[in-house]
């Protein structure tokens, strides 16, 4: 029997795709799985653009790109899209991650039950609070910070969640980037600017709140 053909064997690479569509993915990725766990199997470009605010020449154009195209009176078969918008996301391998602070964020993100489903395995996290070291939260050890740049060495994660006060943000990134990690999730109240070669995604709450309060604001 001939082995099923790979459904990212045809995607193009993810350099291709610009940021806004890259975000929309993501969107797409989200909404899928949770219309995939109710049991549907098929939507179409009008039924996804309602659910993510974007209009279904968009979707289209965004799915085409994938080389994928809808079936007329059938729409798109939501399995098919997951596993091709996961090839682009890089969600179809699995990610090694640390996450470096178990403040309130950390201790969310820690319980977060989603991030294996995406292929991102939270694989230690690390803090200087003696009373938080040597506990599991989420199924995740909290190791002492001290012991990060060893611990890194011997873990060999790909990424880091960073969920420190701004002030010592810089100098962890900076750790985090000498033992090898090329991609950082940034919540530090701070944007990091690192070398190049180190992606970096700097996450302000408090910035999106403004934004969501001058949307508001101007409905």
């Amino acid at each position: 029997m001939p082995d099923k053909p790979d459904p990212t064997d045809a995607i193009p690479p993810p350099t291709r795709f610009p940021r806004p569509a890259v975000g929309r993915f993501s969107l797409y990725y989200r909404e899928l799985y949770r219309l995939l766990d109710q049991g549907q199997s098929h939507i179409n470009s009008k039924q996804l653009g309602s659910i993510v605010n974007v209009s279904p020449a968009v979707v289209r154009r965004d799915l085409s790109n994938l080389g994928t195209i809808g079936r007329r009176g059938v729409g798109y078969q939501i399995d098919q899209l997951i596993d091709q918008i996961g090839g682009v996301l890089g969600s179809g391998q699995q990610w090694q991650v640390v996450l470096v602070g178990v403040g309130s964020l950390g201790d969310a993100l820690l319980r977060y039950r989603g991030f294996e489903r995406l292929g991102f395995r939270l694989v230690a996290a690390f803090d200087l609070d003696n009373q938080k070291v040597n506990q599991t939260i989420g199924g995740v050890s909290i190791l002492n910070a001290e012991t990060m740049v060893g611990k890194l060495a011997e873990l060999s994660p790909d990424l880091a969640i960073i969920a420190v006060p701004a002030e010592v943000a810089l100098d962890v990134a900076n750790e985090l980037v000498a033992a090898g990690i090329s991609g950082i999730l940034n919540f530090a109240p701070t944007t990091l600017r690192l070398p190049p070669g180190i992606a970096v995604v700097n996450v302000d709450l408090a910035s999106e709140l403004q934004r969501l309060a001058f949307s508001v604001q101007n409905l």
